[in-house]
């Protein structure tokens, strides 16, 4: 037997035997071997080669491909039988699988639309993110689940937060109503200054200018007050800005326990040349008239404001000052005594003429003498009715912001959309007051108000004011008034509070109190100068 092996590598084998019987047979098996050969040469170079190619590169497309289903094949499970069901489908499909998903999201959230099922839900619900990631890969649940389980969190999230806000607006504003500790220890040591020093007791105005309290030559300004740092504040500013301050006379009314503290704050404290005068309640000799009208305003102002708070509801509490009328029926001011008796003013003054009236909470930051020479046009009252922002523009102080116009008494004399007049600065012509019917007229309104089931309007010295004073009101120049001030927000710009003779702190929060609001400070406008009581 013998071997050939070819040098250019083993493309054939032949195997020769010596016996000449074995031709034909050698022949066969060298042909067999030699085709063998050439098919496994051609299976391993040729054909081998390119699958191994084309699965390099279809392989991981369809290992990225299958892990994307998978995953998603979790969220999808509610339309497929199993995950490997769902990867069927989606694996050779053509079709947007994040549309879809998108689809049956919105579709199992418009399922659990229905908002008693939601609500029934919200107090167990989850009370964070983490725990409904927990909750939802733990229990493998789908997608309809995972939608409720998510409004319920939100909405009861959402309840918790507007809670949250409406309580810290209710307690900031009886924060802001109440009486800081500063401002009551500051009356009890100016009411023992007035016990124990002569000078606290010393006589207001000084006996030399005692005349000036009647001389209608003198500019005379009136506050009904029992707050001893807002008169001091008001005072303060209208004589840092007067260009003659000696022609400005104050005329203080305060009630009894207020009295002592308040002569002693400005016997001990001149301010300049201006006169003061502090006068009590208790001090002054009124008719029996006037003393059983005063007692029945009073008492019918206490029913509208009894009636309207005991019917407040929890949602007219809305935050950021959709309702500030329903706080205000928490205010003291509306039923104290020293706001309601300013339609009294030409009783309280009866040798005045004419006269500019200051809440006690507001700052005068302009000269304001040239109001004395307003011509009023034979009316009552010179007051601001359109605000800075343009004619017929004064948003929440329009008629129907204070009056019930479902009642036909009111709906059938007044405009709902009339703005409604400021009273924090008013200029009143009280020769041409008491002229008029005004102050019967208010208590006209007030005993159709208690006839009427105390529903004409809401609780506050404004709504009935606003009747009485009906065709006597003259209007003025809207920057000797600026008001809204004393809220969260304002919508006057800094270039109108700048301009303004007087601003005027409507809101709870003033600008001398530590819980004032973000809006300019007393040292913004050098309040820090002034004379301001020290507790």
């Amino acid at each position: 037997m013998k071997f050939y092996i070819s040098t250019t590598g083993i493309k054939r084998v032949t195997i020769s035997n010596s016996s000449g019987g074995g031709g034909e047979g050698s022949k066969g098996a060298v042909v067999a071997a030699t085709g063998a050969a050439a098919a496994r040469g051609r299976l391993t170079s040729r054909t081998l080669l390119p699958v191994v190619l084309v699965l390099g590169i279809v392989l991981p497309f369809l290992f990225v491909r299958a892990a994307f289903l998978v995953l998603e094949s979790a969220s999808a499970s509610s339309s497929c039988s199993s995950p490997l069901d769902c990867i069927g489908w989606r694996l050779f499909s053509g079709g947007d699988t994040s549309q879809k998903l998108r689809e049956e999201l919105t579709r199992a959230l418009m399922e659990v639309k229905d908002g008693n099922s939601v609500e029934g839900g919200i107090k167990g619900s989850l009370e964070s993110f983490n725990e409904l990631v927990k909750e939802m890969t733990s229990k493998q649940q789908d997608i309809k689940a995972f939608a409720f389980k998510t409004k319920a969190m939100l909405l009861g999230m959402e309840q918790k937060v507007h809670s949250a806000k409406k309580r810290e607006l209710m307690y900031w504003y009886l924060a802001s109503r109440g009486v800081p500790k500063s401002v009551h220890c500051l009356c009890l040591k100016l009411a023992e200054e007035y016990a124990v020093n002569a000078m606290a007791r010393s006589r207001l105005p000084p006996p030399e200018h005692v005349n000036r309290l009647s001389d209608t030559s003198f500019h005379h300004v009136v506050l009904l007050t029992d707050n001893v740092l807002a008169a001091s504040v008001v005072i303060s500013s209208t004589i840092e800005n007067a260009a003659n301050p000696e022609k400005l006379v104050f005329h203080i009314v305060t009630d009894k326990k207020t009295y002592t503290p308040m002569h002693a704050w400005f016997a001990i404290n001149s301010l300049k040349s201006a006169a003061v005068e502090v006068k009590g309640l208790h001090q002054y000799d009124w008719s029996q008239e006037v003393n059983v009208g005063v007692k029945q305003m009073l008492e019918i102002h206490r029913l509208i404001w009894s009636h309207y708070y005991n019917n407040l509801k929890e949602e007219d509490f809305e935050y950021e000052g959709e309702n500030k009328n329903c706080l205000e029926a928490l205010s003291p001011s509306c039923l104290s005594l020293m706001n309601h008796l300013r339609i009294y003013t030409p009783e309280l003054f009866p040798h005045l003429k004419k006269i500019v009236f200051l809440d006690d909470d507001v700052v005068v930051q302009h000269d304001v003498s040239s109001l004395w020479t307003l011509d009023l046009n034979g009316k009552v009252v010179g007051a601001v009715v359109d605000s800075w922002c343009g004619e017929n523009c004064c948003p929440g102080r329009k008629y129907k912001d204070y009056l019930n116009f479902s009642h036909p008494i009111i709906s059938s004399n007044l405009d709902p959309d009339r703005c409604a007049w400021l009273s924090g600065m008013n200029v009143f012509d009280l020769e041409a007051w008491r002229r008029t019917n005004i102050t019967t007229s208010y208590h006209k309104w007030l005993k159709l108000s208690l006839n009427s089931g105390l529903t004409l309007w809401q609780p506050g010295v404004l709504p009935p004011t606003l009747l009485a004073f009906e065709g006597h009101v003259h209007p003025i120049d809207p920057l000797w008034h600026v008001a809204g001030l004393g809220y969260r927000s304002s919508s006057a710009h800094g270039e109108i509070l700048e301009a303004a003779a007087v601003l005027h702190f409507t809101g709870p929060a003033k600008p001398w109190l530590e819980i004032g609001s973000p809006e300019p400070s007393s040292g913004e406008w050098g309040f820090d100068s002034y004379p301001f009581p020290q507790s």
